[in-house]
Order: structure tokens, then C-alpha cells, then sequence
């Protein structure tokens, strides 16, 4: 029995299946796609815990022998979803590319929040609670990053243009997202009056999520360069993140083990991430590092009424 658990082109397992018949004709086998839905910085407990099981097969052994493999999970009625190979490997793809999808409508709405005087988050909980759309990945910010969803939308959409197949949805998300890395350089540049250059900016945050180490795709990546590249001064704190940080962003960015250390004598601080050591800091303790009161907060961790109350110019995503 050969299992693919990987996020794979559609076809991939019947590419298998021949590239085993061809080196051995004799062997009798099975091929089945199996893909995992494990977000990072939470994989064990997905394991355990799966919204569903997606078994893509072709036999009823195959099928059979996954049900046994998964019998375990039963005990908390997990779903298993048997389907043929194609489907299970485009279930992976298509969960991605809507989640994603998802991400790019908040922003856009976010960003015409922020035209119209609304406010995001309540657009995104009137949203949320309708049960055919649902509260997850309604959430305003840089725009999306890690190893799945660039990587799966612009797989997916490669795919469409193989088979000559339409994918504009997914395209323009793809399209909406890197649209959203380049807007919030904007927003930090206009946060410190229309130029970045020579102010000293503390950065908060470097992967493209909590809990993990990861930078691939991080809005950082994007983010960083480009304010480095105008003639900003950027000190980085992120708990996991800065030996991947060191490795992937430009010479010229200080690297603190010490949040507050970052903020000493800072024009501003950049919330890019939401770990959440960032979301119960001392603002006392913060105003008397910083030089400048500026707080731009990317991921909307904070309030408006409160951090403008304790005396900070506070930026955010989509809110008035």
C-alpha cells in the first residue's frame, strides 16, 4: 500500500501507480492519496482531533485498509471522506484556495472600512455568524504567508491554465494578497508622516503566524525590505523567528532578544505578527523606551479608544 500524504498536482498518484508498474510488473500493490490538513503550530492536536479524513482510492482494499489504519479516530466520530484519487488529491488545493479566498475578501473590506468609516470587525462578526460563510480566517491583515496557501493558489490556478480551465477567482487572490503586503508599507509610511527615512522602527513579529518559526512568505519578507530600502532603521524581536529571519531578510536589521529592548528610542512600533507575548504589553513601560508615540498594528491585537487613550498615534487594519 503507497500512501501520498503530501499536497500534490492532481494525477500524481496515478503517476505513481505506473511508475511502479513499469519497475515491476509483478508486485501487486494499492496507491491511495491521503492528504493532511495540520496547521502549523497545532499539528498533533489536528492529528488527533481532524475535522475530517480525506482517503482518495481506487479499490476496496485500499479503502478498507485506511479505514483500519484511521480506526482509532473513530472513537471521537471523526468523518472519513473516501473518494476517488483526483478528488482527495483537489480537496487539499480547494480547502486552501478558499481559506485564502477568505483572507483576501477581509482585507479588501478592510480596506474599504477604512474609506467609508466602518469598521472591520464588525463587518467580519455580521459575516461570521451567517453558518454558510462562518466566523474563521475573517481576519484583517498583511496578508497571508506560510508553506500552503501562496504555494496551493498558485498551484492550483497553474493547474486550471494546464487544462485549460477559467480560475479568476483564485487568481485574484493571489493578486489581492501581494496587493495587501505592498498597502501596509504604505500605511507604516504614511503612520510616520510620509517618510521612513532615518526613523527607527521596533518590529514586532517576523514569522507568518504564531507558534511556529516559519517565514516562508511571511509579510515580513515584503514588508521589511522595502522600508529598509527607504532608509528605515529596524530593530526585530520575534520569539521564534529571528534565526530563519537572519538567514532569509537583508543585511542592516538588529535582532533583539529583548522586546523592550527593541522599543528603546524607537519613532514608532510595527505589530506584524500576533504572538501573544505582544498582546499584553506594559504601554507605560513601552512610552518610556520609545521616542515617538507611533503604533502601527497589523494584525488589530489592540483597540483604538484604548491605545489612543494611553497616549499612542495607533494605526490599524480596516478600523476608523
Amino acid at each position: 500500500m503507497v500512501v501520498d500524504k503530501s499536497t500534490v498536482p492532481v494525477g500524481t498518484a496515478r503517476s505513481v501507480a505506473r511508475i511502479i508498474r513499469e519497475t515491476n510488473p509483478a508486485v501487486q500493490f494499492n496507491v491511495a492519496s491521503n492528504p493532511e490538513f495540520l496547521r502549523e503550530g497545532a499539528a498533533v492536536s489536528d492529528f488527533m482531533r481532524p475535522d475530517r479524513v480525506v482517503i482518495g482510492v481506487d479499490s476496496a482494499r485500499a479503502e478498507q485498509l485506511l479505514r483500519e489504519l484511521y480506526r482509532p479516530l473513530n472513537l471521537i466520530e471523526t468523518p472519513i471522506v473516501a473518494t476517488d484519487l483526483e478528488s482527495a488529491e483537489l480537496i487539499k488545493y480547494a480547502s486552501n484556495a478558499f481559506l485564502a479566498t477568505k483572507i483576501s475578501f477581509i482585507n479588501e473590506m478592510a480596506a474599504l472600512c477604512e474609506t467609508v468609516g466602518a469598521d472591520v470587525h464588525a463587518v467580519a462578526r455580521g459575516m461570521g455568524l451567517d453558518g454558510r460563510i462562518g466566523r474563521k480566517f475573517l481576519h484583517p491583515g498583511p496578508g497571508f504567508g506560510g508553506s500552503c496557501f501562496p504555494k496551493d493558489t498558485r498551484a492550483l490556478v497553474r493547474m486550471a491554465q494546464e487544462h485549460g480551465v477559467p480560475s479568476r477567482i483564485v487568481s485574484a487572490v493571489i493578486e489581492t494578497n501581494e496587493a495587501q503586503k505592498a498597502a501596509m508599507v504604505g500605511k507604516i509610511r504614511a503612520a510616520l508622516g510620509g517618510s521612513e527615512a532615518g526613523k527607527v522602527l521596533a518590529v514586532l513579529g517576523l514569522t507568518f503566524k504564531p507558534e511556529t518559526d516559519d517565514m516562508r512568505e511571511a509579510p515580513a519578507l515584503s514588508i521589511l525590505p522595502e522600508l529598509l530600502q527607504r532608509g528605515a532603521i529596524v530593530r526585530a524581536h520575534d520569539p521564534q523567528g529571528m534565526r530563519e529571519g537572519k538567514a532569509l531578510l537583508p543585511a542592516g536589521i538588529a535582532y533583539c532578544e529583548d522586546i523592550y529592548g527593541a522599543c528603546d528610542g524607537a519613532d514608532a512600533v510595527i505589530l506584524l505578527t500576533e504572538w501573544n507575548v505582544y498582546r499584553g504589553l506594559d504601554m507605560d513601560l513601552l512610552k518610556q523606551r520609545l521616542r515617538g508615540r507611533v503604533f502601527v498594528d497589523l494584525r488589530n491585537v489592540y483597540e483604538p479608544e484604548t491605545m489612543r487613550a494611553a497616549g499612542f498615534d495607533y494605526h490599524c487594519v480596516g478600523r476608523k
